[in-house]
């Protein structure tokens, strides 16, 4: 069983055109995520996918194996499906593809054992998403952040940008509140399954993927992660806040 690394980046990102090559401390952003993914050791294979040639062309100045992918994708997963049908070694149906979002500037290596585990360790998971430990409101509050809930077994049961679990709108650390956190793994024939269903209401309504699953046979499931300093990029105003805690990231330095 092969474990694959996707990293897909496009320039057209609706609240942000031209988020990947944004400087973050003197260095594309892309370029902080491919490195930090490359840092966990249990790749067979790891790549860039992107439909623009300003990322293509970057990519290869770096060395970084790129897979050319089509300009209509606006779903990450989509261009990661198309990507993974392009490898030079086909995949076999339980090979496990790792979607890593290309504005997660400040991820750690062990995130990706943390989404990849479960499937190694479970044949009957079909795929997983790095669940983070809310523990400021602020972030609880942020409609850029995509929040779950999730059943005692760990299965996703929704996903929003509004505040979940709701708890008559009060907040709370001990509510246990779970923020998507962009590092998501598939068995390969589970995300050619959800590439081929078509888009669902509830996707549409919160505009979150996992709840496309929600209308599927299969479940996705939470790999629990604890609350740390890292952010996420969606807007330009993040980059002021990932660049005042990346410095003191303990990855930072390493790549």
């Amino acid at each position: 069983m092969k474990t694959v690394g996707i990293v897909p980046a496009r320039m057209a990102a609706s609240r942000f055109p031209g988020k990947p090559l944004f400087p973050i401390l003197g260095r594309p952003m892309v370029e902080h995520v491919f490195c930090r993914a490359s840092l966990y050791e249990g790749w067979d294979e790891l790549v860039l996918a992107t439909c623009d040639p300003e990322i293509e062309q970057f990519a290869r100045s770096k060395g970084y194996p790129v897979v050319m992918t089509g300009s209509h994708h606006i779903r990450a997963l989509d261009r990661v499906a198309e990507a993974a049908t392009k490898l030079a070694e086909p995949l076999a149906g339980d090979d496990i593809v790792v979607c890593v979002q290309g504005d997660e500037p400040m991820m750690a290596p062990d995130m990706m054992d943390a989404v990849v585990s479960p499937l190694k360790q479970n044949p009957e998971i079909p795929c997983t998403v790095l669940a983070m430990h809310i523990t400021e409101e602020d972030i609880w509050r942020n409609p850029d952040t995509v929040k779950l809930i999730y059943n005692a077994r760990g299965e996703v049961l929704y996903t929003s940008r509004m505040p979940l679990p709701y708890c008559k709108g009060a907040f709370t650390p001990e509510l246990e509140a779970r923020r998507i956190y962009g590092i998501f793994a598939f068995r390969w024939r589970y995300l050619e399954a959800f590439t081929r269903h078509p888009e669902t209401r509830l996707e549409l309504l919160e505009a979150c993927d996992s709840n496309r699953i929600l209308d599927m046979p299969f479940r996705q499931y939470i790999a629990p992660y604890p609350s740390v300093k890292s952010y996420s990029v969606d807007s330009p105003e993040d980059i002021g806040l990932v660049e005042s805690h990346m410095q003191a990231d303990p990855w930072w330095g390493r790549y």
